[in-house]
């Protein structure tokens, strides 16, 4: 027995020590079949003895359990956003900032690569991984520790028993989102747009067996508590175990931090991962305590975001997709191109008056970009193609066949079937998701099943699911444990909210806020169904445009007997407790000038406060400002409004005059 206990813990330990050779030293020192062979040993003695089996095992990496949902967990310290600058000249302005609240203290740099992909917290204690946590709002994130435990860059156990908590960035390399996208393809799933979304949309995969055959990878590069420098974390990170980007640098002065931000905007596509720009960090702690914190960035801190990358290609053909709405958008297929490391091959067109604006015509050559977003787009047209051809618009649906229609104050054209596959699939998307019913289990290949099978026809049929989990089970990767966490996620849905109700019903124009000013007035399903145009066109934000798209879906037979569907399906059909009093309109009518930064609030957040008062936010200083709002750093707009004699408002007045 005891000989059994020795070999576990012998076999563990050297498990761990080949998977931080390969996953984060990239020196392997055995084959795979070695390996495998000690994963398969290892597997087959906790079998034996499972009352030995602990958390840390290497084997726990795999065919993790499904979870019910995922809990929050608040930070101790925000993970605060990064501000942005675009070219040296701001990035200068930014060292000015620093030196000018720091005075003459002498200031190194850490300059480290920006990945693009998703951020992640990990706490360990006593050395063994407890909790993963996505970064949410940076003040509250999901729990997701069964997925981050598939990373086989994460160390389950550090190389001490201290009980500390690391920051660091989980994305996939750019061959790896090439073999998972030809794997889905290879099973007519749909493919991932780019390695950003892919990587952060695991995450909250509620089966981290799914997340298990997504190849992702992590980087550190946050220690707490903090040491002394920030450049000494990355080294003691490294020493714990962990996978540190290998291209950071020390800068002693502001020249070097230049230097390296050029070096990598030419270097970027020999990476085999995304990177939009490089983080650059004052390295002293102390300093960086000194410099402090706004509401959402450090002050010691900046992203230099590169410049958008281009490339020519030949558009090949424009082929029409159908969303949500009902809306058909034009999108390019072009020559591929390899662009970041990335072979594009659509871009998006928005609309038929997109595609006239450019001039563009099928068989030209044109200028691709792919910018801050990875979703390329088409610049311009660099040459005509001398047998060009004219785009035509699709008299008829080219999902469903059904007619289509353009309004004249619109741009787009608008399949008229309400049954339209191709508006089915995307409606029930956009009521799973998280700001709308959450329903994170309801996918895009679980949807295209039920629709494709004919299973669910409008998102009420959700909700007699649970008449047949047989009938689920039998669908593709839906296990038992599956179906019923799909499950408990639907009922849970119920319980959401009235406002996201109105949200997930897909109302065009009816966005996250339109829902919430909607909800907040009219209080109740009923009094909303029975709302004239005229008498929406009075509640605050509702135009006469979005009055007017509200009052049609509710006239609309199919969509009231839908929400009677919803309704007997325990759906919210009314706001919780009285109808919220309506706010001192103290800024009826008036124009405001939010500038600077807000200590107690974010821009959205002052916007809301202003907008349900009944004023209007304002994006520059003209003579019918009312007042300027302004925050630390004001810039050129507080200059601007005392040369025009608008009256300033500082924070603590402006919290007197919500009152």
């Amino acid at each position: 027995m005891r000989r059994a206990r020795d070999r576990i813990d012998e076999l563990r330990e050297e498990i761990r020590e080949h998977e931080h050779r390969y996953y984060v030293l990239n020196d392997p020192a055995i084959a795979d079949e070695e390996f495998d062979r000690l994963m398969h040993e290892l597997q087959a003695l906790e079998a034996g003895h499972p009352e030995w089996l602990t958390p840390d095992s290497p084997t726990q990496r795999v065919g993790g359990q499904a979870t019910e949902g995922f809990p929050s967990h608040a930070f101790g310290e925000p993970m605060l956003s990064l501000d942005n600058v675009y070219s040296v000249e701001e990035l200068r302005e930014w060292e000015d900032r620093v030196r000018s609240r720091i005075g003459d203290a002498g200031i190194d740099y850490v300059a480290e690569l920006k990945i693009d992909g998703a951020s992640i917290h990990l706490v360990y204690d006593g050395g063994v991984l407890r909790h993963g946590i996505t970064r949410g709002d940076g003040r509250v994130g999901d729990v997701v520790t069964g997925n981050v435990r598939t990373i086989r860059s994460v160390p389950l156990r550090l190389r001490t028993d201290d009980t500390v908590e690391v920051r660091g960035e989980m994305f996939l390399g750019i061959d790896a989102f090439r073999r998972l996208n030809e794997e889905r393809g290879s099973r007519e799933l749909p493919r991932f747009a780019n390695p950003r979304n892919a990587a952060a949309g695991s995450l909250h995969q509620i089966d981290p067996a799914m997340v298990r055959d997504r190849p992702l990878d992590f980087f550190a590069y946050t220690l707490l508590p903090r040491g002394e420098r920030q450049s000494g974390d990355l080294e003691r990170l490294s020493g714990l175990g962990f996978r540190v980007n290998p291209h950071w640098r020390a800068c002693g002065s502001f020249d070097d931090v230049v230097e390296f931000c050029r070096e990598w905007e030419t270097r970027r596509d020999t990476l085999d991962y995304e990177i939009d720009g490089v983080v650059v960090k004052v390295d002293a702690v102390g300093l960086q305590d000194r410099l402090g914190s706004t509401s959402k960035a450090p002050r010691w801190a900046i992203a230099f975001k590169f410049k958008a990358r281009q490339a020519t290609t030949v558009v090949l053909d424009i082929k029409v997709q159908v969303g949500r709405t009902g809306a058909l958008t034009p999108k390019a297929l072009l020559e591929p191109v390899v662009l970041g490391g990335v072979t594009i091959r659509n871009a998006t067109l928005h609309n038929e008056d997109e595609i006239d604006r450019l001039g563009l015509r099928i068989g030209d050559r044109v200028l691709v970009e792919r910018g801050g977003d990875v979703i390329p787009k088409i610049v311009k047209v660099v040459e005509e193609a001398p047998d060009r051809r004219e785009f035509q618009a699709p008299a008829s649906c080219p999902v469903c066949g059904s007619a289509v229609f353009r309004a004249d104050d619109e741009v787009v054209r608008r399949c008229l079937s309400q049954a339209c596959p191709a508006r089915m699939k995307e409606a029930f998307l956009h009521w799973a998701q998280r700001k709308a019913m959450n329903i994170g289990g309801l996918g895009e290949r679980l949807v295209k099943q039920l629709v494709d099978g004919g299973v669910v026809s409008d998102v009420s049929d959700l909700y007699r699911l649970s008449d047949d989990p047989d009938g689920l089970a039998a669908l593709e990767r839906m296990g038992e444990k599956s179906v019923g966490n799909l499950l408990a996620e639907i009922d849970a849905s119920r319980a959401v909210g009235f406002e996201r109700l109105i949200h997930g019903l897909g109302i065009r124009h009816v966005g996250e806020r339109t829902a919430h000013v909607l909800a907040r007035h009219f209080h109740s399903m009923s009094r909303l169904m029975a709302a004239e145009p005229a008498e929406l066109e009075q509640v605050d934000e509702i135009g006469p445009v979005v009055a007017a798209t509200v009052s049609r879906f509710m006239r609309e037979p199919r969509n009231r007997a839908l929400i009677e569907r919803l309704e007997s399906a325990g759906l919210p059909m009314a706001s919780d407790g009285p109808a919220p009093e309506r706010p001192n309109q103290v800024f009826a009518g008036q124009r405001i000038v939010v500038t600077g930064t807000l200590e107690a609030w974010t821009r959205d957040e002052a916007k809301v406060l202003i907008e349900a008062r009944g004023g209007r936010v304002a994006s520059s200083i003209s003579g019918k400002t009312a007042f300027v709002l302004a925050g630390a750093e004001p810039g050129s707009k507080l200059a601007k409004a005392e040369k025009l004699g608008i009256r300033i408002v500082d924070e603590a007045r402006f919290r007197e005059m919500l009152v």
